[in-house]
Formats: structure tokens, C-alpha cells, sequence
């Protein structure tokens, strides 16, 4: 069954400069009991600089990594640059979306995306006549 569908980045105007792209963040979705657990490696996103949307059956993670040059400095040579991270999936109708569940540890990412209690498995009590 599947429940998640997998999307490629948003599309970024073409007037944006090539620094502003979004990167696609990879993914792992794994399942487990009446849950999916989608984890994403976005290096140097913070809690402040995650978002974490559904709209429309469609999750969106966004991320930003923001560097700013330290005060009193100027680059001579610099390879380090801010970084914008985007993805999106399609949920099917399955996954109760007002349960979903997020935390990020060190730039990981991981929802938990609860199924609905009316598409959950359960197994049925067969008795003898």
C-alpha cells in the first residue's frame, strides 16, 4: 500500500539567482504498526528555520540555512553559502494529517504520519459455529 507519494523540488522562478535553488533533501520513509516514519537530512537547519506543511493532502518541508559573514571580516575566498532546502509528497487519503507529528535533531527530520483509526489493520476474531 502506498501512502506516500514522492514529488520532486518545487519549481524556482527562473528570475531567482542559481544560490537560491532549492536543494532536494534526501528521504527515508519507513513503516512501522499503523505509522510512517519519513526522515530528511537537511544539514544546518534549525527548529526556527524548518517549516512543516499540509495543504491540500500535500506535506511540504522547507528549510533554510542562513550564514552570515562575522562581524569584522571580509571573504577572500568562500565556499560556504546559504542553502534552501524543499520537498513535497502527496498523502493518500489514509494518512490523518492532523495527527502528523515533527522533530528535527541536528538537521534530521522526522514526521510520524499516523493513519487514519478507519484504515488501520486489525484482525478479526474467527469463531466456530
Amino acid at each position: 500500500m502506498n501512502d506516500v507519494t514522492r514529488h520532486e523540488a518545487p519549481q524556482v522562478p527562473a528570475d531567482r539567482e542559481p544560490a537560491e535553488e532549492a536543494l532536494l533533501p534526501p528521504v527515508d520513509i519507513f513503516e512501522e504498526g499503523d505509522a510512517l516514519h519519513l526522515v530528511a537530512d537537511m544539514p544546518g537547519v534549525t527548529r526556527e528555520s524548518l517549516r512543516v506543511e499540509v495543504d491540500n493532502d500535500v506535506l511540504s518541508l522547507e528549510g533554510e540555512v542562513r550564514l552570515e559573514m562575522p562581524e569584522g571580516l571580509s571573504a577572500i575566498y568562500a565556499e560556504l553559502r546559504a542553502q534552501r532546502y524543499a520537498r513535497r509528497f502527496t498523502l493518500s487519503h489514509e494518512i490523518d494529517a492532523e495527527a502528523i507529528q515533527a522533530r528535527i535533531d541536528n538537521g534530521v527530520v522526522t514526521l510520524v504520519l499516523p493513519r487514519k483509526r478507519t484504515h488501520r489493520r486489525r484482525r478479526i476474531e474467527v469463531t466456530a459455529a
